[in-house]
């Protein structure tokens, strides 16, 4: 989606939902990340934009502040605990508080799980499950100190059917699912709310990594017969961020065309035996 389709797209929420919320947005240079950024920017929030790539973030707080909307941006990487804790240090100086954090970096590579190299593995448990966590423990210890609630959205996938080629992700995102189910429980008393968004087949910048045939695929890969747009994910995540997700916790919330009833998705192409071509 681009810039002004974002800017455009009608949307179902109150311009001022999230006013004068504070929200860290991780991947937010992403297809996902930056959705849910013009999203709550216009639905009030000041967005906090996260990611590996200044440069990339920047570009998206120009477009965001050039509407009038308030959003700013901080390098880095949620594998490493020290950055994290630099990065949330830096919002509560410069904003004072935060209200809601949403988790959307992640990434993939589509591989049978048999052939996967212990730095492939590695790569994809440190940042969708270990970096996930050190945003949300980091999250939590402050709002924690601060005395203050807070919401965590979690972007995972699909794991209750067939998603074959990246059982990488399907480990770390069950992982953050486990863990978010957890600590809703252990943090309700602390006014933290935390609950997780699975994506079905979601039209990104992250498709390029999959073949033609298995994007082709992913059309009949639910009963809708196409694929979603990130403005469906964001609007989950404003669902569970405003107050109309305030009894909402320790759930997830599948956004996927009803696909996890439908069957199975092949990632790196269906074998012959199961039917395949």
């Amino acid at each position: 989606m681009s810039d002004h389709d974002l800017a455009t797209r009608p949307t179902v929420y109150a311009a001022d939902a999230l006013k004068n919320r504070i929200a860290l947005i991780s991947g937010g240079a992403g297809g996902i990340g930056r959705a849910t950024a013009w999203l709550f920017a216009r639905l009030g929030a000041h967005v906090v934009l996260a990611g590996r790539d200044q440069a990339k973030l920047d570009l998206v707080v120009t477009h965001l502040t050039g509407h009038g909307l308030k959003a700013s941006a901080q390098a880095v990487d949620i594998r490493e605990p020290e950055a994290v804790a630099v990065l949330f240090d830096k919002v509560w100086n410069e904003r004072g508080r935060l209200d809601i954090l949403v988790n959307s970096a992640g990434g993939q590579f589509p591989q049978p799980a048999i052939d996967f190299s212990i730095k492939g593995w590695n790569a994809v448990i440190n940042t969708n499950l270990n970096g996930t966590w050190y945003m949300m423990q980091a999250a939590a210890q402050r709002w924690r100190e601060g005395k203050i609630p807070g919401s965590i959205v979690n972007i995972v996938v699909v794991t209750t059917h067939g998603l074959y080629g990246i059982a990488h992700t399907i480990a770390a995102r069950s992982g953050v699912i486990g863990l978010s189910r957890a600590v809703a429980v252990e943090w309700a008393p602390l006014g933290i709310r935390v609950n997780c968004i699975a994506p079905g087949l979601i039209e990104t910048k992250g498709w390029e990594v999959y073949s033609p045939e298995a994007r082709s695929a992913y059309t009949r890969a639910n009963p809708m017969m196409r694929v979603g747009s990130p403005w469906d994910i964001a609007e989950a995540c404003a669902y569970l961020s405003a107050g109309s997700g305030n009894y909402v916790t320790g759930e997830v919330l599948t956004v996927d065309g009803g696909g996890q009833h439908w069957g199975e998705t092949w990632t790196t192409g269906k074998p012959e035996y199961f039917g395949g071509d």
